[in-house]
């Protein structure tokens, strides 16, 4: 499924943990890496750059893009074939570009700080390559908890039965089935679907509806899972999807989720604001994001 594998960085410690997440995908699916850094002339030169800036700022700012490539050269270093490459350009579009470029089948990258999107992603690099990735994207932050260490024993794949949330099954069974990792196989009981605006309270019924959808959509994935080879357990757990995975994360010691987004424009339309959005923001695992559009090319 992974062939070749694209680890954008910047040097920083999230790109540096995000490129150890690419050497055991490397690993598990034996793949090669490539390591990309991109030069931003025009915002390292800043709004009053109008009279252009000269050839020893740009190979200063090229130099900076080498040793941040050798930075993270290190934390892929077990890994057989490794292709790097400094560009000059906009990071997103360079990022974007070189995945179709280079037929490029995952990107593993790192993201920042416990505010995540709401502080760093939204307008920024992260946040375009999520919206408008060809390929799965896998979020990574550098906490104590996104450490590699023996690897993926627990794989979450949430569902709510739809098809952008199937999507992601595929890839999460794949890398579960690498790892010889447990799949869970999680559908949550949406509390904002009872919502009803009126005094009347939940009608007769509907919560037995949700929470019978519920276990379907969750057994579902793990027959898939199951029929795999892997070892797959259900849970359905009622509360709001955001929050009640971030607490199926920590509880179940959960170490990568893998998760569908929706329509053309992933994470612009639907995903900022939602479930997926909210893990890749405050998950203390990796999460792996697939659209539909993805599976379908």
């Amino acid at each position: 499924m992974y062939d070749t594998i694209l680890v954008p960085t910047d040097g920083s410690d999230h790109a540096l943990r995000a490129a150890t997440h690419g050497a055991y995908l490397a690993d598990l699916f034996d793949a090669s890496i490539h390591l990309l850094a991109a030069v931003d002339v025009d915002a390292a030169s800043g709004p009053f750059s109008a009279g252009g800036v000269d050839d020893e700022f740009i190979e200063r700012l090229k130099t900076q893009a080498e040793s941040a490539v050798d930075a993270t050269e290190s934390a892929v270093a077990n890994v057989e074939t490794v292709r790097r490459e400094v560009l000059t350009g906009r990071p997103s579009d360079v990022i974007l570009d070189y995945v179709t470029a280079h037929d490029i089948d995952v990107v593993t990258m790192g993201t920042h700080g416990r505010g995540g999107l709401t502080r760093v992603l939204t307008g920024s690099v992260a946040e375009r390559v999520l919206r408008r990735s060809p390929v799965p994207v896998l979020s990574v932050r550098a906490t104590e908890e996104t450490q590699v260490g023996e690897g993926y024993d627990e794989v979450l794949i949430p569902t709510d039965g739809s098809e952008p949330a199937t999507a992601a099954v595929e890839h999460g069974v794949a890398v579960a089935q690498r790892a010889d990792a447990r799949v869970h196989a999680v559908s949550v009981v949406n509390l904002g679907d009872l919502a009803t605006g009126s005094e009347m309270g939940v009608p007769p019924g509907v919560l037995d509806h949700l929470e019978e959808s519920a276990a379907e959509a969750a057994e579902s994935v793990a027959e898939t899972a199951r029929a795999a080879g892997l070892d797959a357990v259900t849970a359905t757990p009622t509360g709001y999807p955001g929050q009640a995975l971030l607490k199926y994360v920590t509880d179940a010691g959960v170490d990568v989720v893998a998760m569908g987004t929706h329509g053309h424009t992933g994470l612009d339309r639907v995903v900022l604001g939602s479930t997926a959005e909210r893990l890749v923001r405050r998950s203390t695992a990796p999460v792996l994001t697939v659209s539909t559009r993805q599976r379908d090319e």
